[in-house]
């Protein structure tokens, strides 16, 4: 069994990469991170807690620490609950990420590789995603988790393509989940097109369909939604698990995940 990771970092060094006029995207990057010191802040808190001295310390040192400040739950590598997508899904009040059980999110895998009809900031389009499905050598099942390989991963966060990734329409997520799938996930920044571009087309065309319809569409049929993630490549097309664990926030529309393929030995990963 080799496990392979598909969970982007989170360095806050990447926050002076994030486009001046894209502030608000700072919080799905990273944290900005206080840092405290064992020479100064632990050994401030051993002080004050044991009423000892510095020289009382090993090496006149307290624990290190973090602080970590203007971090979204939808930070990084990150699961969306339906929650996000709106109060209701398919009728009912929408999950949100804790009420999902660890058997919901632990599913068998398939990477649709888009590369080849991707264009930036645009929507993928359903043939291509057909397309994808049968070079997988299998259909789609119920409780699949499927990845979109949209090949973002040539580009670092300081690339301005790396903000102008292509996305999902409404009617792609219907399509996926309407074969069965129950978490999607991307290698791109967001689910949708960026919103530049779904704002450029609303306004357009006054077409209300072009405002967030790939998370939108959650509304009709729950499944989940992971972003950010990475590594795509070196998975095959079909036949892994993967495990998409995110922090157990309660009540919260999403939460950074750590996950992680399992893919038995042997099993050849897909086209790089």
């Amino acid at each position: 069994m080799t496990l392979i990771d598909l969970t982007c970092r989170l360095d806050p060094n990447d926050l002076a990469l994030v486009p001046q006029n894209m502030p608000d995207l700072a919080a799905i990057i990273a944290p900005s991170v206080e840092y405290q010191p064992h020479e100064t802040s632990g050994r401030d808190l051993m002080i004050a807690s044991f009423g000892c001295t510095a020289d009382d310390l090993p090496g006149g040192e307290g624990p290190a620490g973090e602080i970590l400040h203007r971090m979204s739950s939808h930070c990084g590598t990150h699961v969306d609950a339906p929650l996000h997508s709106g109060r209701f899904c398919e009728g009912r009040p929408s999950r949100s990420v804790s009420d999902f059980a660890l058997e919901e999110l632990y599913r068998p895998g398939l990477v649709l590789d888009v590369r080849a009809w991707t264009e930036p900031g645009g929507a993928i389009p359903v043939e291509a995603l057909e397309r994808a499905v049968a070079a997988t050598g299998r259909e789609i099942r119920d409780g699949d988790a499927v990845l979109i390989r949209t090949g973002q991963e040539r580009y670092a966060i300081g690339d301005p393509r790396y903000f102008a990734y292509p996305g999902m329409s409404g009617a792609g997520t219907r399509y996926l989940a309407g074969l069965g799938a129950t978490i999607l996930g991307t290698d791109a920044l967001g689910w949708d097109r960026p919103i530049p571009a779904m704002r450029k087309a609303f306004q357009e065309t006054g077409d209300t369909g072009q405002i967030w319809d790939g998370h939108y569409a959650v509304k009709d049929k729950e499944v989940l939604i992971v972003q950010q993630l990475e590594n795509l490549g070196a998975l095959p097309p079909a036949g892994f698990m993967v495990g998409f664990f995110p922090m157990k926030l309660m009540g919260t529309t999403a939460a950074p995940a750590r996950v992680v393929a399992f893919v038995e030995n042997g099993v050849r990963a897909g086209r790089t």
